[in-house]
This record gives structure tokens, sequence and C-alpha cells, in this order.
């Protein structure tokens, strides 16, 4: 693959579509049907799907739609888990170009030409598609207000111009599937971005249309729930890629809080108040405690470096296999052949 004058240059340049699945054999023929099987600029267009451990037909259902990949969970593993197996078996598929869409034709496949158009005019790594929820009509004023506020807060956090941090709809070039590692248990959208943004990928928007819904959303059972799983994640991904910045800031303001509480000792004792004997106790704990999560932070920041280390490895031993497999090693469905399966 050679970049030449802003596009690629390639024999055969192949998108992959992937879908998670769990429990889709209602949703999924009509999303399958609606998907491309042709694009501009791109040669070959397959469709995987990730089944997470479906009790019901998915599986058969995907098969008899014609897919042509299926990687197979014998129990549910999360969405994270499903979307981490798909972009190995992408790689491992020789796949230049993945789109990653949802099993309940929420997004509007037409719009994946677009999706991809950045990535082909080699102008980003990853394309977030912005659903724009201000304008989805069946979203509730507090869903678009607290997406808003969610898109806000991710852009801070991975340094990225998303719009929709929440979006699914996305697509990712080879370079970015190599680099991305997802360690979250809950979602890969807000992971993804930050690791992103920390790792110089260049991340992009593009408007999509979405479809009316065909349920209920099944990654949480409500608002108060997704907003607790959702920030503990943006919180943990954060603090792994920065470190230093969250423990110092949590440091020099103990430290702050301690020093303030001593001074105020210091003045009742020239004072003659006895009523600031508590006070010394309390600044001591709060010196001490801020110096360690001071000596946290910098501890902390050594595994950060430790872990680029690793995620560099990692990222070449990718490719060393991506560049030396083949298409046979990997299962497909009876249009090719045999199902992968994941334990």
């Amino acid at each position: 693959m050679v970049v030449m004058g802003g596009r690629w240059s390639m024999s055969e340049c192949l998108l992959i579509i992937q879908i998670p699945c769990l429990n889709e054999e209602r949703t999924l023929p009509m999303t399958l049907k609606a998907l491309p099987r042709h694009l501009p600029g791109v040669d070959r267009v397959e469709i995987l799907i990730i089944d997470d451990g479906s009790t019901d037909a998915t599986v058969e259902v995907a098969r008899a739609c014609g897919v042509d990949h299926i990687v197979h969970f014998k129990r549910n593993r999360g969405l994270a888990a499903a979307f981490q197996a798909g972009i190995d078996a992408c790689v491992k598929l020789g796949a230049d170009v993945v789109v990653n869409t949802d099993a309940d034709n929420q997004y509007y496949a037409g719009d994946i030409a677009n999706l991809i158009h950045p990535i082909l005019m080699n102008e980003a790594d990853i394309v977030v598609g912005d659903r724009q929820p201000e304008r989805i009509q069946h979203f509730s004023p507090l869903k678009r207000r607290l997406q808003r506020y969610g898109s806000w807060v991710m852009r801070h956090a991975s340094n990225t111009p998303v719009c929709d941090a929440a979006s699914g709809f996305r697509a990712y070039s080879r370079e970015a599937l190599l680099r991305l590692n997802v360690v979250s248990e809950f979602s890969y959208t807000m992971e993804t971005l930050i690791q992103a943004g920390r790792s110089g990928l260049t991340v992009a928007n593009v408007p999509v249309r979405t479809n009316l819904p065909t349920r209920p959303s099944r990654l949480f059972k409500g608002i108060a729930s997704y907003l607790q799983r959702s920030g503990s994640t943006i919180l943990r991904t954060y603090t792994m890629y920065r470190p230093l910045t969250v423990f110092l800031t949590i440091g020099c303001v103990l430290l702050a809080a301690g020093f303030a509480v001593g001074m105020r000792y210091l003045w009742l004792v020239l004072t003659g108040d006895p009523s600031g004997r508590l006070s010394l106790p309390l600044s001591i704990i709060l010196l001490v405690t801020g110096f360690q999560v001071c000596l946290f932070g910098l501890l902390a920041d050594l595994i950060r470096a430790n872990r680029k280390l690793s995620e560099e490895i990692l990222y070449r031993v990718r490719k060393l296999e991506s560049e030396s497999s083949t298409r046979g090693a990997f299962s497909r469905s009876p249009r090719n052949s045999a199902s992968q399966r994941g334990e």
C-alpha cells in the first residue's frame, strides 16, 4: 500500500463491514439487505458478523443471508470484546478499511460511502458518523443534552474533534486497526477515541443519517446506568494515558488544602484561639496524602512509558502477522469456509 497524490495506490482495496450481534435474528436480515456490496474506490466489500454468544438463530440467519465471515463466541462477552475480536479478524483477513455498524439497522447504510471517503483520500485514520443527536426526533430532550455534553467531555479528554462520541457507526483505516487495543468491558466507543487522540491518529467526522429504532438499546438499562459506566470508562482510559496529569492535579489540590488548613492553625495559635487544635492533624494528613498521590503519579507515568513500548511492540507484531497471514487461514461462512469460534 502506497500513498500517492493524496490517495491510496494499491492492487486491491478490501472493505470489511463488521457487525457485532447478540440475539439479532429479527433485525439482522434488514440490516444485511441494506449494506452495499459495491462502493467507489473499493474493489471488494465483505461482511463479517461477530456473534456474541447469541441464544437465538442469529448465526443461522447470518449464514442464510450470505455473510462472508462469522466470528462466534460460545458465551456472551460484551460489546467491547466483540469489537476487538472483529478488528483482529479483519486485520488477519487483510482488510484495508473496516466499517463498524450495528445489527439493529440503526444507521443508514447508504452513508457508508461518505464514511470511508476521508480514509480513502488519506485524510483520516478514524471517521466517526455524526448522527447529529440534537436532530433525532425519537431522542428525549434530556438524552439530546446528555449526548451534547458527553461529546464535549470526550473532545477534551481525547483531544479529537469528535461531534458524536457515542456513535458506533465508524470507519477505520488499517493503521488504526493495528494500533487500537480495547481493554474496557463495557463499550469501545469512548476508549478508542481517547486512544486515537493520544496515539496521534487523525479522527474526522461525517454527518450520517439514522433509521427509526427497531428495539430498545441492550447496552444499558437506563440513562443513569449509561452515565455511570461511560463516566468510569472515560476516567479510567484518560488516567491510563495521562496519569501524571490526573494524579498531580489531585495531589496538588490535597497539598493546597493541607497548606490552607495549616495556615489556619498557625493563625489560631498566634491569636490564642484554642478551637484550632484539630486543624494540625488534619493539615498533616492532607499534606502527607497529597505528597503520596503525587508520587503515585510519577510511578504511574513510568508505567505509562512502559505501556507505550508494549503497545509499539504489539503493533509491530500485529503488522508482521497481518502481512504473513493468508486468507485461507481464517474462517468464513459456508459461502467461503467454516466460521471462526471464540472461547
